[in-house]
């Protein structure tokens, strides 16, 4: 059995202006570890080149201080993870700009999302499909490789950048329960939080693993059907209208 760490709780940032490589990196490692003043001083030592990389080898000098590595996960080299990736430890996630990341802690896997308000349970048997849909949807994936902290040393917690917080595995699961039901509710009014077209899409995917839908995959594209902008002719059919009533009275 694996051994329980961090007293069994689970480390969770929300979303702070820019800074989801921060919470990304905070939560593969469970605990604030790095601050963004930290990752700022780790990509000064970088290249303009590496610079440009979307976040890629500041992830990786960062998480190089514990001996991890980020590994492409249409790698050859990741070629076990991507056939089970359920006995692995972490993958990373990122998209345009933003960075979340899947963890495994405590035996159970949880999508610690930034901009969800608590971390969302994953089971085993919808992981696999969850990475799948992820990379479907134009997102890169990377595994997590190395020895993983296991404990949250008291003097990084006393560095904490004060964006995260510690949640039971119960208390995590009721605060998500809650916050899909206000989105479910929030999408038949005509309301979403996402902003842009790929984290709508993300929205619409993360409520179908809520339901744990049996045909994951035809469900979420059919999701997206449902959601992309419909083209209306009523205008047209107004106007044709009102050009017939026209010439019916002249």
């Amino acid at each position: 059995m694996e051994e329980v760490s961090n007293g069994g709780m689970l480390y969770h940032e929300v979303q702070e202006s820019k800074l989801c490589v921060v919470h990304c990196v905070n939560t593969v490692l469970q605990g604030p570890f790095f601050s963004e003043f930290d990752l700022v001083a780790v990509a000064s030592d970088l290249d303009h080149t590496e610079r440009q990389m979307m976040g890629v080898p500041v992830l990786q000098k960062v998480l190089e201080v514990w001996d991890l590595q980020i590994i492409p996960l249409d790698s050859p080299v990741a070629e076990l993870a991507q056939i089970d990736p359920e006995l692995r430890n972490a993958f990373i996630c990122h998209l345009q700009n933003h960075w979340f990341c899947i963890r495994k802690v405590n035996g159970e896997w949880y999508n610690f999302e930034s901009l969800k308000p608590a971390p969302d349970h994953l089971s085993k048997f919808y992981l696999s499909a969850y990475l799948d849909s992820l990379k479907g949807f134009g997102w890169s994936i990377f595994l997590v490789s190395g020895k993983f902290p296991k404990e949250c040393p008291i003097s990084s917690s006393e560095a904490s950048s004060g964006y995260g917080q510690w949640l039971l595995p119960e208390d995590a699961e009721r605060i998500t329960k809650s916050c899909n039901a206000a989105q479910r509710t929030g999408s038949r009014s005509g309301q979403t939080q996402w902003q842009s077209v790929p984290y709508r899409q993300y929205e619409e995917q993360g409520m179908l693993l809520d339901e744990e839908d049996e045909d994951l995959k035809v469900a979420i594209a059919a999701s997206l059907l449902d959601a992309a902008p419909a083209v209306s002719t009523k205008p047209d059919t107004l106007e044709n209208e009102n050009k017939d009533n026209s010439a019916a009275n002249a």
